[in-house]
């Protein structure tokens, strides 16, 4: 048999160790690639992502690196997890180094906060269209996925074929996989959960109840779904792991950066030097573009406000709860 194809994670935090760790399950040879010099030292000395994923040991089959080109030699599989501030200038590095048609996969959930744009057409614009596209999203926690407790997700693809071979690629006894086409809905889902979950976030933080909290997280869904409609989601993508499983699991739990972001700003905690939560940048490019397509999403806007320091939580949430009646499904 020939020897399997080699998987370039492009990143060490723990989110990016957890799918390496994954991927190494099956024998094949993986390279987790960090920018820090000091970091990779540590990978390679410790065996284990002690800054990221505590208690983790990497198997033998990973390899630890800082160099990008040593990383994606083999023609291996780059599979980017990185946040989205760095997704840019992470993929014109990587450009140069991809042989002709080389498929790129990415598990960020975010926008471009340089162009506002979907992280997909940001990867078309730098790569071009020869090289295949594909987004892995839904509702997981590092340190479970690495720790193999049950986890599902979706992977999305413009080109299928693409979407049902990295599915399988990343198919293990407790991590399911399903496949998908709709590049556009899994995006917006993993994005736009993540503004949704600072404001559940907020109101646990802020002591303003169960109640309070369901609310945000139902009528936050609604918005999520606004602003799929408008880019052409399928609706039954949102539904899914990718929109509505992550978010329920986003907006229940500290482990999610940015539910624990949100508890800190509902608290009146110092935010400065806290984990990056990706919801903090998303919302102020989800507000635009609710704002410029003539999208109804209050909460959204209202995030978007409170991080921007323009409105106190209370106030947001009375403002909220005063709007004028209309019907539930309009």
């Amino acid at each position: 048999m020939p020897p399997a194809q080699p998987v370039a994670v492009i990143g060490a935090g723990s989110w990016g160790t957890a799918l390496a760790v994954l991927l190494a399950g099956d024998g094949r040879p993986v390279r987790l690639w960090s920018h820090e010099a000091p970091h990779v030292a540590e990978l390679l000395q410790f065996g284990e992502n002690k800054s990221f994923l505590p208690g983790i040991s990497l198997p033998t089959n990973i390899q630890p690196t800082g160099d990008l080109a040593e990383a994606l030699r083999d023609n291996a599989l780059p599979l980017l997890v990185i946040p989205s501030h760095a997704f840019r200038s992470v993929l014109e590095a990587i450009k140069p180094l991809l042989g002709n048609g080389t498929p790129v996969a990415w598990a960020t959930k975010g926008l471009d906060p340089a162009s506002g744009n979907l992280l997909s057409d940001s990867a078309a614009a730098i790569l071009g269209s020869e090289h295949p596209l594909a987004i892995v999203s839904g509702p997981s926690f590092a340190a479970e996925v690495a720790k193999g407790l049950p986890t599902a997700v979706t992977v999305a693809a413009s080109d299928p074929a693409f979407a049902q071979r990295l599915a399988e690629l990343l198919r293990a006894e407790a991590f399911r996989t399903y496949y998908s086409e709709d590049l556009i809905g899994v995006q917006i889902g993993g994005a736009v959960k993540n503004v949704l979950a600072i404001a559940a976030g907020a109101v646990a933080g802020a002591g303003l109840g169960a109640s309070a909290e369901a609310a945000m997280v139902t009528r936050g869904f609604v918005e999520l779904r606004r602003v799929g409609a408008a880019y052409g989601a399928r609706p039954e993508t949102l539904m899914g792991l990718s929109g509505l499983g992550d978010l329920i699991l986003s907006c229940g739990s500290a482990q999610s950066r940015n539910f624990a972001y949100g508890q800190a700003l509902g608290r009146g905690e110092e935010l400065e030097g806290r984990p990056l939560a990706e919801g903090v940048a998303t919302a102020a490019i989800a507000a635009e573009i609710a704002a410029s397509r003539g999208i109804e999403a209050p909460i959204v806007a209202a995030v978007d406000a409170v991080l921007k320091g323009k409105i106190s939580i209370t106030d947001a949430v009375a403002a909220l709860l005063s709007r004028p009646l209309k019907s539930e499904t309009d």
